[in-house]
Order: structure tokens, then sequence, then C-alpha cells
């Protein structure tokens, strides 16, 4: 996704990480007229779009200063200052410093990600752009799941201190946001490096106790790493939204072993099932992959099936992409069209069982935050609702009436 205000453009691709550090660079940039790309590298096909967009970028401002930064131009930054349309590289950790966007006749500044050992809260006032505002409370990841690169573009996990973060959504909350998502690379790993080793848990607890803050939704998760602090709070707290994204990958055990997870298709199963007990309006989301290395047709059979085991209707389904460096590229490979078919059918299966559950919405009564243009937004279970004009960030109650074009259509109630 793209978004450009006066002055600076700032292109943000991939994960909402990006998108609150996207905000933070325009807030150093002031009124440079740059051109950032802000890269993501979760897969070849990010990769891509990420050069797709630079060259997009340079058509479109040919006279501008282009720079490259995020994950891609971590990971490889030589890659990207060999673009002819590329006039600077900046690393992850770089982006987030006004000396580095002050110090123009440096082509590249990448330093090494792993050495990084803090995280500071973002400097931008206020999400112009987006009805909801994003705050980084963690960075990096100390797992090594064989089939991803990001640690090698984010470093090792660590967290930003809780002051900081209240801080923060305290004035967001004052500039007039109502919803706030809490992001991260691996958020459930929150607190560990900070003194006391604070949970994520205990984070939102001082977030709900010391601001007003209407609205919480929660990033991409770990099931594994989902604690009882954590659980009720999901499950018991009406502040924060009835929406849970899973970081599954797969439904087969012994991909997930490949893979290196840390969790078993059966705790998965069963953590859905303790979730929609305890609040039944929850909605789930996961992060799928198909076409992983080694997959016979049972084990995506069983990935397949954990659409409906889970209840998955917002799944992010991702074709196997070999990242270079990491295990899993060095694992015997499907042939690209058997990956292709495989997620093809992912995306069918989570088609179908979205489509029971927003034919199950109707004649519901939704509170949806007011996105741009006006006419749409999401309800607190992320459910994408289309309405008559509304003023962008206000919360409108809604009553569904009908389901159009994978959209809930609803009216005032």
């Amino acid at each position: 996704m793209s978004s450009s205000v006066a002055g600076p453009e700032v292109i943000s691709l991939g994960c909402r990480l990006n998108l609150a550090e996207s905000e933070t660079i325009r807030t150093l940039l002031g009124s440079d007229g740059v051109v950032v790309v802000n890269s993501c590298a979760v897969t070849n096909e990010a990769v891509r779009q990420t050069r797709k967009e630079i060259r997009r970028a340079r058509r479109a401002r040919p006279s501008a200063q282009l720079v490259v930064t995020g994950c891609a131009a971590q990971i490889d930054p030589a890659a990207f200052m060999a673009m002819p349309e590329v006039d600077r590289v900046i690393g992850n950790a770089e982006k987030l410093s006004s000396e580095a966007w002050e110090a123009y006749d440096t082509k590249v500044q990448v330093q090494d990600i792993m050495a990084v050992r803090q995280t500071a809260p973002h400097l931008a006032a206020s999400f112009s752009a987006h009805a909801r505002a994003f705050v980084e409370v963690q960075n990096g990841c100390d797992h090594r799941c064989t089939f991803c690169a990001i640690p090698y573009g984010r470093g090792n996990s660590r967290s930003v201190p809780a002051g900081a973060v209240i801080e923060r959504i305290a004035g967001l909350v004052v500039a007039g946001h109502r919803e706030i998502v809490l992001t991260g690379v691996d958020l459930t790993s929150y607190g560990p490096d900070l003194p006391g080793s604070p949970t994520l848990g205990q984070l939102v607890e001082r977030i709900l106790a010391h601001t007003d803050v209407e609205r919480l939704r929660l990033s991409s998760l770990d099931g594994i790493e989902i604690d009882d602090r954590l659980f009720a709070l999901l499950t018991q707290e009406q502040r924060i939204l009835p929406h849970v994204h899973l970081s599954l990958q797969a439904g087969d055990d012994m991909i997930l072993k490949r893979m290196k997870r840390r969790h078993s298709r059966a705790q998965s199963v069963a953590l859905v099932e303790r979730l929609k007990a305890a609040r039944p309006e929850i909605a789930i989301g996961a992060d799928l992959i198909a076409g992983f290395p080694t997959e016979d047709e049972a084990m995506a059979a069983n990935t397949r099936a954990l659409i409906d085991d889970c209840d998955i209707v917002h799944a992010h389904i991702f074709p196997y992409s070999p990242r270079d460096g990491t295990p899993a590229a060095r694992m015997p490979q499907l042939a690209i069209a058997t990956i292709k078919a495989r997620a093809a059918a992912l995306r069918e299966r989570a088609a179908a069982r979205r489509m029971v559950w927003l034919d199950a919405q109707r004649g519901t009564v939704q509170r949806v935050l007011i996105e741009r243009p006006g006419d749409r937004g999401h309800a607190g279970n992320f459910a994408e609702v289309r309405l008559p004009l509304h003023k962008v960030g206000t919360i409108a109650t809604v009553k569904i009436e009908r389901v159009q074009d994978g959209k809930l259509i609803g009216a005032a109630a």
C-alpha cells in the first residue's frame, strides 16, 4: 500500500510495523521532497513488488531523491544501490534516526542489525493517512523458523519500555485516534529484555489502566506464547477487539517440525476452541504457507483442514518462497506449479469459510471505525463494512443488511 502527503512521499510495503515506521519517517523528513520506499522481504514476491514500486516511483517523480529502506534493503543493500533509480539505501535501524536522513552524501547506511539492542518509541504525532494508529512495542525475532529471512532484516528481539508505549498511545488518543494497533515482528515475545521481564499481557494491562484508548487491537500473535494473563484479556476485556490473528503457518505436524515452529496442530486447534468458548464473537485470522519443501498431498490436506478446524476467517495465504540463506531453501523443493495449485486450494477453502462467517453477520449490529473516504471501515471483528458516508475517524453503529462482493453492507442502526 502507499500514501503520500505534501512534501515527502513514503511508499510502505508489507506489515503493520512498516506502516508505523513510515509515519515516523514522514516526521523525520519534514518538508523534504524525497521519495522513500519502505520495503518488505517476507517473500521473493515482496522483494519483486519492492523493485516494481521503486521503478514506478522514479517514473512518477523523475527529479526527486529516491531512498530505499526496510527489510529488503537491510538484507541486500548492494542489490538496491545497483538499481539506476535509487539514490540512497538506509537500513532498518538507521531509518528511525534523523541523522541518517540528513546525511545526504552517504549513499549506503546499513549497520549490522544483529548488533542493535534497543527499540525506541516512534516520533510521529498522528497517522494522518489512517483512521487507526499503529504503535510498535517490539521489534526483531529470536526464533529461527527455517523459512524466514525476517530476523536478518530486523535483528534480535527487543522491546519498547511500557512507559514510552503509554506516553505514545496517550498522545495518539489526544490526537483523535480511537483505535490503536500494537505491532511487532514477534509481538508475544515482548518484555524479557526489559527490567523485571514484563509480559505482553502486563503491557496491555498497563495500557488499558493508564490511557483512554477506546479500541485496542493486537497484530499477529504466536499462539504458543499466549499465557493465562493475555488469554484473559483477549477474552474478557471489551476494549480489546474480538479479533485474534495467529501465526500458524501450517496444519501438519511434520511440516511444523521442519519449519522449526514451536507448536503442534493439536495445540492450535485447542487454543482456538478455548478462545471461541470464552468469547464466541472472536474472529480468527492466520498466516498459512502453501507448498513448503517436502510437503506431500496428505500434509497439504491437513493444512487445508485447519481452515475449518480453527474457524479461520481472515486467512493470509503465502505460496512458499525460498529465501536465500534460510535452511528451508536447502530442502527438497516442490515444483512451482504444485506450490501455486496448493496455494489456490488453500485460498478456495479459506474463501468458503469466510463466506459462511460473513453470511452469519447479517442482522448483527457492529461498531465500525470509519476509514477513508468515509463510506467504509472495519468492525471490531475486522470484517470490512460498506455504509453511507460518515466522517473519517468516527465510530458508527451499523446494522448489517447483506453481503456483497465479500464485504458487509450496512446502514445506521
